[in-house]
Parts: C-alpha cells; structure tokens; sequence
C-alpha cells in the first residue's frame, strides 16, 4: 500500500504523487544503459586511455561489460593497461567485430592496444625502454603504436607509471616513488624530442599522479617547462571538479593524454573534445557495480578532427599513385609516382622516426631509385613531399 489507514484523503493524494514520481525517475535511470554512450564519430579521430585494473576481476562479466562499452564508445584507438591474462584479452577482441589488438605481455598487469582496423593502419608497435636499467623508471615498458590515419601519420605512446610515494619528488632517491615517475616523464621526452620532433605524437595512460601538484613536487615539470612543444590536454580536468576525474575512489585524475605541439591546431579546433566518461552512469548499480564488476578507473577519451595532410591542388598525390617495386627489398627499390610539377622530395625513415635518406626530384621526375645496400632488415616510412609538406606515404620491408 502507498500509505497508512490512519492517512487523511488530503495526505494521500501528495504520498500517490511523490511515489509516481519516484518509481518514473527510477525507471529512466535504470533505461540508460552501456549502448546509450555515444562519442566516436565518423570525421574525428577518438583515443581512449583506460585502466582496466587486472583485467578481467570478475572473468566473463567483465569481458562482457568491456565488449559493450568499448563498441558504444566507437573510439578508433584504445591504450589499455592492466591487463592480467592473455586469453582473455584474445577473448575480448575476438568478440569485437571490426577491431584488432595487440598485447605484448602480462608481465606487471601489461599494456595493450585495442584499434578499429578498418579506420586505422598500423605501420608497427614496439615496446621502448626495455632493459635492466630502465626498469624502476619504468616497471611496465611504455608501448608504442606507428599508425596512419586519413593519410595522417600518428606516435601513440602507452604508459603505466610506477605508483604510490607520499607527494614529495625527492630526486636525488631512486627508489623514491615520486622519482621514478619524474625519470620516466624525463626519458620519454627525450625519446619523442628525438625521435618524432616532427611528428603528431600522444602521450597516454595511467601515469599514476597529479598534473596540479606544485612545481617542485610536479613529475610532470618537463613538459610543463617546455609547454611551446607539449600540452596536457586534460589538464582543465584535472584542475576542475574532482566529480569528473578518472579515478573517484581516491578521488583523483591520475590518467592523462600529453600532445606534441604539431597536434595544437587540432586540439583548438571546436570539435574536439576531451572528456572522462561516466560510464558507471549507465550500468546499474552505478560506481559500486561498475568498480566490482570492471575497474576502478574511467576511461579518459580524447576526439578532434585530423587535419588534412593534402590540399585541393595535391589531391592526385595519394598514397595509392606512390608505390615502390620490389617491396619487400633486400638491395634496392625503385619509386613510381604521378610527375611532380616542383619542389618535390622523398624522404625515408626507420622505424625510430630517424631519417636515413633523403633526395630532391627535378621537375617531370616520376621514379627513383633507392640503393638500401647499407640500411639492415626492418621496417621504414618513405614519405613523398611536395614544397616540404608530405602528400603520401609508403611502408617499406627490407629484408637480407
């Protein structure tokens, strides 16, 4: 019954109306579910960083929960850590129609890529940072994945960060917790500052601490020191409402995407958008369900529109009119292209953004040889430029 028997008639009809009230506004919280998040589009390129907390906790429920949300999402790159088994992750992807992974190992809860294949091409995914020396720095080597997308080339580095200290960076103690987060932030910055100086790169992932602690405690200080060329793009997150950051149970906003400044037009774009993604909102049970039954932390996403690496006047000059025979090479290749009217030029990198080759091409040119007698067996970017802006690119496999 909606109310007592001792209840006056002028009681009851408010008590009926509350209770009306109650059970509409319930019914329409439980109705939105996993399928209602919306934030993948078809113009935007869409990067999630997420900490899915020794993936799965709870076995087939969370390899259920994380197929949902990952296809309502529609983002076309995932930067995934802690991830504890490899079965289950081939799992999680099998069942994902159009989408590919990529897990290294499980070794510390591992780093792992989730990408829609049929928007992004992969040119190669390596692990850096790997040995005996590097490892308090970084107990979970930071993953990088070389990809194109709508003929633009992308670095996207995955990172799980040492965690845990007290909140004072005491550098001159390597076994500081504070320390070992600074050290990394140092190396990967001289990774990306020589390596892809000239590339749109992201940095993602669980880094493990805050990007507002003050400047002496901060181990994000190279990149704040060098702000002309690096750019926390959650950072307005961070310093916001702590109701929106990614981890609650603390709370605190300890996952973060870092870009290059050739990404800075992008990101002032008005379409683009970065955002921690309540998806607790639509499970039910909300926060208690969804940290048990998946993880502790939101997903960070990150969308904007990829500028378009061709102008009207180069639109002939697409990948597909930029072949190279033979490839795979062991000794030599030649170039095929459309004539360049001027200032054209082809360049060549390795795998680690280094360039190994470069030569100018005269006007009316429309092949080139390349001699990769002295380069070794592995994976290279050819690029053709035309007034030092790249028109296409093109995969090259030397193998000896």
């Amino acid at each position: 019954m909606l109310f007592k028997l001792n209840t006056n008639a002028r009681q009851v009809v408010p008590y009926i109306q509350r209770s009306i009230l109650i059970l509409f506004v319930g019914f329409s919280v439980s109705a939105q579910t996993i399928e209602d998040i919306s934030f993948g589009t078809e113009d935007t390129f869409e990067i999630v960083t997420w900490n899915i907390e020794k993936f799965p906790k709870n076995k087939e429920r969370t390899i259920a929960y994380v197929q949902r949300i990952i296809k309502a999402i529609d983002a076309d790159v995932y930067a995934i850590q802690e991830v504890a088994s490899i079965n289950d992750f081939n799992q999680l992807v099998h069942a994902l129609k159009g989408y590919e992974g990529y897990l290294e190992s499980t070794y510390f809860a591992g780093l792992a890529y989730i990408y829609n294949k049929e928007r992004v091409q992969i040119n190669e995914i390596y692990e850096i940072y790997t040995t005996s020396e590097y490892w308090k720095a970084f107990p979970r080597s930071p993953m990088v994945m070389d990809l194109t997308f709508k003929g633009a080339r992308m670095i996207v580095i995955n990172n799980h960060f040492k965690c845990c200290g007290d909140g004072i960076l005491d550098a001159t103690n390597h076994d500081d917790q504070e320390a070992k987060r600074y050290k990394a932030s140092v190396l990967l910055k001289q990774y990306i500052d020589t390596h892809f100086s000239d590339l749109n790169v992201l940095l993602v992932g669980d880094l493990n601490d805050r990007l507002t602690d003050a400047a002496a405690n901060n181990v994000f200080t190279p990149y704040f020191e060098d702000s002309e060329n690096y750019r926390f793009v959650d950072y307005e997150i961070a310093a916001g409402n702590s109701t929106s950051w990614s981890f609650p149970t603390w709370p605190s906003h300890l996952d973060h995407i870092l870009i290059t400044n050739e990404l800075f037009d992008e990101y002032s774009n008005e379409d683009t958008v970065i955002e921690v993604l309540k998806v607790e909102e639509y499970i039910t049970g909300g926060w208690n369900a969804y940290e048990n039954e998946i993880t502790d932390h939101r997903p960070v996403a990150f969308k904007f529109k990829v500028n378009n690496p061709l102008n009207t006047s180069d639109v002939i000059f697409q990948t597909a009119h930029f072949v190279s025979y033979p490839n795979p090479l062991s000794t030599q290749t030649t170039f095929l292209f459309y004539t360049l009217p001027e200032n054209g030029k082809i360049e060549i990198f390795n795998i680690w953004g280094v360039k190994v080759f470069s030569k100018g091409l005269v006007a009316g040119q429309n092949t080139l040889i390349w001699d990769a007698n002295k380069w070794p067996s592995g994976l290279y970017i050819a690029k053709l430029l035309r007034n030092n802006k790249k028109i296409a690119t093109l995969k090259l496999i030397i193998q000896k």
